[in-house]
């Protein structure tokens, strides 16, 4: 590693060719229906996501965070309504149209989802075998790239119970970062960690949208993240079945109209 950081291997760019760039809001959800089968979860989801910011989707359990992420990351139909990515309507794509655009998208599931059998290196380095024309070489430095992006450049050769929590979650990180992605996702990041892990893995998703410029959607319920990373926020309620307001968390905290929301990051927050 080089004095200044990292130094950057060849691109990993997926097979197929982007998307191309089109203007803000990265992503736009258009009167969008989620649930599963019959059952309503979420209900008339109109926001968009600006491009390069943080955006959180909170609100309490139950109140369809986690299936309103589904749809986003194309693992589950909206069950009405459009999502767009850069002005393209992804669920009313072709197939190889999604699968090109999902590409684009890294996600970081709660629980960092590594295989126990491999390697840290041998895990960031699953999507480029899978999605890449990279030779082996090649796959080997980006994962140590990638790795080392989040602080554990020296621990490619470890496996996942070998390291703490916080540890596997940076390596999921690096993982979602693996084929360059434009939209990180991330489905509570914080869950299981203590707070001072916590607290780095939000300050490493704020060096990252810095030096990557990615647009970051964040699934939370933990509010000293909420309050350390969002730009920009939904609120989700589970009574109601639809959004109840869209806006930074600090600003909503202070001047938000609705008592549910202003209660709601008012619990022993910042």
């Amino acid at each position: 590693m080089s004095p200044d950081g990292p130094t950057k291997p060849p691109s990993a760019a997926p097979l197929s060719e982007p998307i191309s760039e089109q203007a803000d809001p990265h992503i736009l959800l258009d009167a969008v229906s989620v649930g599963y089968g019959e059952t309503v979860i979420q209900r008339d989801l109109s926001f968009g996501v600006r491009r390069g910011d943080v955006f959180v989707i909170m609100g309490g359990s139950g109140s369809g965070k986690s299936t309103l992420m589904r749809s986003l990351i194309g693992l589950l139909a909206p069950q009405a309504g459009r999502i767009l990515f850069d002005g393209e309507s992804f669920w009313d794509a072709l197939q190889h149209e999604r699968t090109r655009r999902m590409r684009r998208n890294g996600v970081m599931y709660q629980s960092g989802a590594l295989w126990s059998s491999m390697t840290l290196e041998e895990n960031v380095a699953l999507p480029l075998e899978q999605y890449t024309n990279l030779r082996r070489s090649q796959i080997h430095e980006v994962a140590v790239y990638k790795l080392a992006l989040v602080g554990l450049s020296a621990y490619c050769d470890y496996y996942p119970s070998e390291i703490s929590g916080g540890m596997r979650k940076r390596v999921g990180v690096a993982r979602a970062m693996a084929l360059d992605p434009d939209i990180l996702f991330f489905d509570e990041p914080s869950a299981g960690l203590d707070p001072l892990s916590a607290r780095l893995l939000d300050d490493l998703i704020l060096e990252l949208r810095e030096s990557l410029g990615a647009t970051m959607v964040v699934v939370t319920h933990d509010l000293a993240s909420i309050f350390a990373i969002a730009d920009d926020s939904v609120f989700l309620d589970a009574a109601t079945q639809t959004m109840l307001t869209t806006g930074n968390p600090r600003d909503l905290r202070e001047h938000c109209e609705i008592k549910l929301v202003r209660d709601f990051l008012s619990r022993g927050g910042e």
